[in-house]
Formats: structure tokens, sequence, C-alpha cells
């Protein structure tokens, strides 16, 4: 049977209000990461990327920890290191790329056997999940609010890297001005009426939906 997580090594830790906060060393200097880790086994290991400005207790993050939290999943929250540093502005995706591979790598190594792997995050942490998926051979991703272009700009998609080869719930608001992909094989797309690039406007039904969806591949206690 499969350990509890081990304390996570890296520069320093803590503890946190949301649960264990974490600092873990990167290529491109310390992420930090919020841990909240359930009783037992968890039924999956559920890692969160926040989007390009923004931070781990954005509406939709926090809502689907909560929710994934209570259903058996130990959910991780990351911020990048140029957040950690005090920067706004991402870090070049090759950057963002290798400090969160880096991240989840040390995370599953705080298992004596690791729980399935979904990884996800919202806007630019839904593309550097999908850009990561497949060499950190994850079961699944979640994207929320994945940005399919520019505002304005449809004809810079970024639809090529929602094909991860894993199963793929992307939920996006039909007012998102950043585009909502199309469902293709292996990716499954929700749209939520009357709702932006936040995803701010009914946090419990999005909690509900991401567990159901974990649940249908076993990723959530039932």
């Amino acid at each position: 049977m499969a350990a509890g997580p081990r304390r996570v090594r890296g520069v320093g830790a803590g503890s946190g209000q949301n649960g264990v906060v974490r600092t873990i060393a990167t290529p491109h200097g310390p992420a930090h990461v919020d841990l909240d880790a359930v009783d037992g086994v968890p039924a999956a290991l559920l890692v969160l990327g926040h989007g390009a400005g923004g931070g781990v207790d954005a509406p939709d993050l926090m809502a689907v920890r909560r929710a994934a939290g209570a259903a058996g999943v130990a959910v991780a929250r990351v911020t990048q290191p140029y957040r950690v540093a005090g920067r706004r502005a991402p870090a070049p995706a090759p950057q963002l790329d290798a400090a969160w591979v880096a991240v989840v790598r040390e995370l599953l190594a705080g298992y004596d056997e690791a729980p399935p792997l979904v990884v996800g995050g919202r806007s630019s942490g839904a593309r550097v999940a999908c850009r990561t998926a497949t060499a950190l051979g994850a079961d699944g991703v979640l994207c929320l609010a994945f940005p399919l272009h520019p505002p304005g700009r449809p004809e810079k998609s970024r639809a090529d890297e929602l094909r991860t080869g894993v199963p793929t719930l992307v939920v996006n608001g039909d007012r998102d001005p950043f585009g909502v992909p199309s469902a293709s094989p292996g990716v499954e797309v929700v749209v939520r009426p009357g709702q932006r690039h936040d995803l701010r406007g009914d946090p419990r039904g999005l909690g509900q939906l991401v567990v159901e969806w974990l649940k249908q591949h076993k990723w959530a206690n039932p």
C-alpha cells in the first residue's frame, strides 16, 4: 500500500492557512507549493498552475481545490518562480515548463508509490500542463480557461497544445475573449454560459463538474 507524502526536499517548508506550504528548488529559482494532503492514500495527485499574472488563490483554482480535496484527491497549487520573485510578466515558456517539471517530479518523489497524476491549471498554467503532460507521464490534464488564442487574434491558435494523448478536460466560459477550444478525440470541452476568462461565476458548479470528470476516470473517490 502506498504511503502518504513525505516531506518534500527543497529550500524550505512551513505551515500555511490552506495546508502545507513548501518551497522547491527549480532550474529557474524557487517555486512555492500549497499542498493539501488527504487522510490515507490519495485517489490521485492533482497539480495546478496559475495564470500568467495571477496566483494560486484564483476563484476557479480554489473551487477545484475544495471539491477535489473532499473527494480524496491531494491537491498541489504551484506558484512559478517568477511570481515568487515578485514579477508579474511571465517567464519564457521553456523556463515555465522546466520549473513545472522539476516541481511535479519532486512531489511525486514524496510517495513510496505514486498515485495517479493529473496536471492542470488556469490559462497559462493550463498551457504549461499540456506541454509537459507527456514528459511527466500524466494520467490526465485539467484545463481551466484555456487561452485558445490572444484576444482578437484567432489565427494564432494554440489548439495543438491540447493534443496531449491523455484524457483532457477543458472548461471555458462562452464569453472568454481568449476563445473557446473545440472538442477532439481525448479532449472534452465544457462551456460555461455567461462566464468570461476568470470563470468566477458558480464556483461550486465548477468544482462539481471537475470532480465528476475525475470520478469517471477513477481519480477521485465515489
